[in-house]
C-alpha cells in the first residue's frame, strides 16, 4: 500500500480498501523505524497526525451527505520545515527557530488542511534553505535513500529523502535555485517548481523573496498536478501572488492521446547544455541518460530544435549576488528579541543580538549573510547588486526568444549524481555549481521540473523541463506521457520497498 502513488491511494480510500487512520499509522510506523537512519524528519506529532486522519474519515463518510471528500481527502503528506505551521515546530532547519512553534498556517499549509490532507511531520532541510545537500541542517545532514553515504541534494532534502524511502506518498518543498528539482533528480523523484506567484509565499519562512517559490514533489507526474491544485491560487496577504482565475493542472493528462501523443511538441535543445565544449560541465554518464530520453520524446512525437540561452553562464554569479542581497535582509528580523533563539549571556541590547545571531545561525547562512551585506553596501551596490539585477534580465530574455522557437527546453537537472556527504562541504564554490542548470529558472520566474530518466552507476537522474509561464499543466503532461513508456520514476531504493 505504502509504494502506491497519490492518485492509487486517493482511489484506495474512497473505494474503502484502508481508512485514512489505518494508512496514517502505516506511514508513522515506518518513519518511526527509518528516520534514526535517513534523518528526513524534524518534528512528528503522531497524536495531531491522526487526529487530522480520523477528520478526513468522517469527511469521507458523510460525503453523501453534502459535506464532501476531495482527491487529497485523508492523503498523508510530509511538509517542509519552512511552511510556519500552526501548533507545530517551524525550525526552517536552523538552531535560530530551533523552539519556534507557529501561531498561524503558512497559506500553504492552509490549502491543503482545506484538501483534507494529513501531515505526517516536517522535513528536514538545509538552514533557511541554503544549501545543494542538505548538510546544512542544524539538525543533522539527511542521508539518500539510494546510498546513505551520499546526500539527498537540498535545500528540500528531507522532503525527498522521505518520498524516496516510502515514509510518505508525497512532500511540499521550495525552489529558490533548483531546491526542489535537484533533490528530485538525485532521489528519483518529479518535483516541480511553478511560476513565481502561482503558488502563495505566506507563512513561507523568507530566504530570498524574488527567487522562492513552493512546489510539489512527488513519484509521478500525475501525483504532481494533484498536489498543485491544491497549492496554487491567489492570496491577497503575499504580494507577489498572481491573481489568475483557478485551473486544472492535471487537465492535459486526462486527455485522450494516441501513439503519438506529443505530435507538434517542439522540444529547445540549449546548445550551452549540449554543445561539445559546454558538455563537460555535465557527467557523461547522466548526460547519455539525458539523450536516451530526448530520443524516447522523439519517438512520442516530438521535434527537438537546437536554441541558445547565450546568458546561461552568467546565471550562477547572479544568483549568488541576488540571493545573499535578499537574505541578508530577511534573516535581519531574526535578532533573539521577539521570537527564537536568544544568547543565554549578553552584556547589553547590541552584544545580545550578536551573539545570538553568532550563536543561531550556522556557517553557510553567516557567509550568505556577509556576502549579501556586502553587496548592498554604500559604494559596491550598483557595481554588484544592480549589474546582477541587469543580468537577470538578459537571461529573462533569453527564454522569451528561446520560447518563440519550441514549448519546451529540456536537459540535465543536476550535472551529476548524488555525491558523497562532506565531498563539497568544504569548498562552496564546487557547491553553488551543484544548481548550474537549475537557477536560471528561479531568475527568469519560469516553471521547470525534474523527472527521473535513469540510472548511473545505480544511482537515479533527472532530466529538466523548463516552460514558458504559467505553461505548468503542459509540463506535467509532457512529463507525464514520458513515465507512461518508461518505468524509471516507479523504481524505488533496495531494502526500502
Amino acid at each position: 500500500m505504502i509504494a502506491r502513488n497519490v492518485s492509487a491511494l486517493s482511489q484506495a480510500l474512497a473505494a474503502k480498501e484502508i481508512s485514512s487512520v489505518e494508512l496514517t499509522q502505516l506511514y508513522l510506523d515506518r518513519i518511526a523505524r527509518l528516520n534514526p537512519e535517513i534523518n528526513a524528519f524534524v518534528t512528528v506529532d503522531a497524536d495531531k497526525s491522526l487526529a487530522q486522519a480520523r477528520a478526513a474519515d468522517e469527511s469521507r463518510a458523510v460525503g453523501k451527505a453534502g459535506k464532501g471528500a476531495g482527491p487529497l481527502t485523508g492523503i498523508p503528506l510530509a511538509q517542509k520545515d519552512i511552511f510556519c505551521t500552526k501548533g507545530w515546530l517551524t525550525t526552517c532547519g536552523s538552531r535560530m527557530l530551533g523552539n519556534f512553534v507557529s501561531p498561524y498556517d503558512a497559506t500553504v499549509i492552509e490549502n491543503y488542511n482545506a484538501a483534507g490532507a494529513v501531515i505526517l511531520g516536517k522535513t528536514n532541510m538545509d538552514e533557511f534553505a541554503m544549501g545543494s545537500s542538505n548538510e546544512t541542517s542544524y539538525f543533522g545532514a539527511v542521508k539518500n535513500p539510494w546510498d546513505t553515504a551520499r546526500v539527498p541534494g537540498g535545500s528540500s532534502g528531507g522532503s525527498a529523502a522521505a518520498v524516496a524511502a516510502l515514509m510518505a506518498p508525497a512532500a511540499t518543498g521550495t525552489d529558490t535555485g533548483g531546491s526542489i528539482r535537484q533533490p528530485a533528480a538525485l532521489c528519483n523523484l518529479t518535483g516541480l517548481k511553478p511560476t513565481y506567484g502561482v503558488v502563495s509565499r505566506y507563512g513561507m519562512v523568507a530566504f530570498a523573496s524574488s527567487l522562492d517559490q513552493a512546489g510539489p514533489m512527488g513519484r509521478s507526474a500525475e501525483d504532481c498536478a494533484l498536489l498543485l491544485n491544491a497549492m496554487a491560487g491567489f492570496d491577497e496577504r503575499d504580494s507577489t501572488s498572481l491573481s489568475r482565475e483557478k485551473e486544472d493542472y492535471g487537465r492535459e493528462i486526462s486527455a485522450a492521446a494516441g501513439d503519438k501523443p506529443l505530435a507538434g511538441l517542439k522540444i529547445g535543445l540549449p546548445k550551452e547544455f549540449f554543445g561539445t565544449s559546454e558538455r563537460s560541465g555535465c557527467s557523461p554518464e547522466v548526460m547519455q541518460l539525458v539523450d536516451a530520453a530526448i530520443a524516447e520524446y522523439r519517438k512520442l512525437g516530438a521535434e527537438t530544435v537546437d536554441i541558445s540561452l547565450p546568458n546561461m553562464k552568467l546565471s550562477v554569479p547572479a544568483y549568488y549576488v541576488i540571493a545573499p542581497a535578499e537574505a541578508s535582509s530577511n534573516l535581519s528580523r531574526f535578532d533573539g528579541v521577539r521570537y527564537g533563539y536568544r544568547a543565554p549571556e549578553y552584556s547589553d541590547l547590541n552584544e545580545m543580538y550578536a551573539r545570538s545571531r553568532a550563536q543561531g545561525f550556522g556557517v553557510e547562512v553567516k557567509r550568505r549573510i556577509l556576502i549579501g551585506t556586502y553587496v548592498l553596501s554604500h559604494g559596491y551596490y550598483d557595481a554588484y547588486y544592480l549589474q546582477a539585477q541587469r543580468v537577470r534580465r538578459l537571461i529573462a530574455n533569453d527564454f522569451v526568444a528561446a520560447f518563440r522557437q519550441c514549448d519546451v527546453i529540456m536537459g540535465p537537472t543536476s550535472p551529476s549524481t548524488a555525491f558523497n556527504l562532506g565531498e563539497k562541504a568544504a569548498d562552496p564554490v564546487q557547491m553553488y555549481l551543484s544548481d548550474i542548470y537549475t537557477i536560471a529558472v528561479n531568475l527568469a520566474g519560469l516553471p521547470g521540473m525534474s523527472i527521473p530518466c535513469g540510472f548511473a552507476s545505480s544511482l537515479p537522474a533527472g532530466l529538466q523541463l523548463i516552460g514558458d509561464y504559467f505553461s505548468e499543466a503542459k509540463l506535467l503532461n509532457v512529463a507525464h506521457r514520458y513515465q507512461q513508456t518508461t518505468d524509471w520514476h516507479l523504481r524505488h531504493p533496495s531494502g526500502f520497498d
